[in-house]
């Protein structure tokens, strides 16, 4: 047997507003676009957000993510000096103004890389880290199968039109999201709205920047047949939204687009704290311990991104078996705690031994026995 327990965490005052309604998301013309809540992975809005798409230079997010982690890893250091190659020097498109045969740090590097989006600096960085670009472009599809970036295909390190060059609105927003996560001072360069090397100042391509102060990145792209691109992402308060707008007609389109998607996600969602760890939420009996209780919990915080009305109606439903019997170490799985939300689970995960309870001695656990197999006569 297994008894099912549920408590509703907030009742509404009046049946007759039981139900809420959110405002439908924007509806955007565009290739691809995607809205995300970093934290719990949720997508808010999305369309063709798995449709492959030229990345153009959103690409230099996972140049920046593989120069970062060898970074952590001590496989190079921000003060190393780069050795700039004429293939970097000679790189078309954006550039940060490096020249062939000087060189330049790690650091002022990845600033070209991020701020101004210099295809040199992208090369030269590649080349230092991977030994060539095409050496680094491999180790940037292993990052990218690592990550489950399963509609991604790099063929070079700047986003220059390339055949079988392709990524996804997910998965873009997933790997910023693990950027994010993982490296979050060498994101803080997204930030920063100008860098100046050689006596050239260049000001950061993505104006969200000056048009929103939560606004912290990320980066833009653009090539004739990409159209107008953008990964954007801002933070309000405790809640992080990341999103990415592909092929799109113009530069002041995307930018409109996206500020759309962020205003939409942070005026109807919220992203809440609704278990804390180590919490007693539940106290069950326990038979032949010395306790006669044990407390239930999670091992973990655990959040929650739903539309804000959503929050005012949740349920929590503890799941566990009948019975339960010492000895029981903390952190034994006792069975599931799921919370529910319009009657559709939002959260199931384990339910948990707050408390260790040891065994009674052998006549005690017999006797516990004994009155469990009574019990079991009568249905007990």
């Amino acid at each position: 047997m297994k008894k099912i327990f549920t408590l509703l965490l907030f009742t509404s005052c009046l049946e007759l507003y039981a139900q809420s309604f959110v405002a439908p998301a924007p509806k955007l013309d565009l290739k691809a676009y995607i809205l995300i809540e970093p934290q719990t992975g949720t997508v808010i809005a999305e369309y063709n957000s798995d449709l492959h798409v030229e990345p153009a230079s959103m690409t230099k997010i996972m140049t920046g993510y593989v120069v970062a982690d060898q970074i952590g890893n001590d496989l190079i250091n921000l003060n190393d000096s780069v050795l700039i190659s004429e293939k970097a020097w000679r790189m078309g498109g954006s550039k940060m103004f490096i020249e062939a045969g000087k060189r330049v740090s790690v650091e002022d590097l990845l600033k070209g890389v991020i701020i101004q989006s210099g295809n040199d600096a992208s090369v030269a960085l590649a080349e230092y880290s991977g030994g060539t670009e095409e050496g680094f472009v491999d180790l940037m599809n292993a990052y990218a199968q690592s990550l489950g970036m399963n509609n991604t295909a790099f063929v070079n390190s700047t986003g220059l039109p390339a055949e079988g060059h392709y990524s996804s609105a997910k998965d873009l927003a997933y790997l910023t999201s693990n950027f994010i996560n993982k490296f979050p001072e060498i994101y803080n360069l997204y930030k920063e709205k100008s860098f100046e090397f050689n006596s050239i100042k260049q000001l950061n391509r993505n104006k969200l920047l000056w048009r929103d102060d939560s606004s912290d990145g990320v980066k833009t792209g653009h090539t004739e047949s990409a159209g107008y691109c953008l990964v954007g992402s801002a933070k309000r308060g405790g809640m992080r939204l990341i999103t990415v707008v592909a092929g799109s007609s113009s530069d002041k389109k995307r930018f409109d687009d996206t500020q759309r998607l962020l205003e939409y996600g942070f005026r109807f969602f919220s992203t809440q704290e609704v278990l804390k760890k180590d919490q007693v939420y539940k106290t069950v009996k326990v038979w032949g311990g010395q306790k006669s209780e044990a407390g239930l919990g999670v091992t973990a915080n655990q959040i929650l991104t739903l539309p804000r009305v959503d929050f005012k109606d949740l349920q929590i439903n503890y799941i566990y078996k009948n019975n339960i019997q010492a000895p029981i170490k903390k952190g034994d799985v006792i069975g599931s705690i799921e919370i529910i939300s319009n009657d559709t689970p939002v959260l199931v995960t384990d339910l948990v031994a707050l408390d260790e309870v040891e065994a009674k001695g052998f006549f005690g656990r017999l006797w516990s026995k004994f009155i469990l197999w009574i019990m079991s006569l009568f249905g007990g």
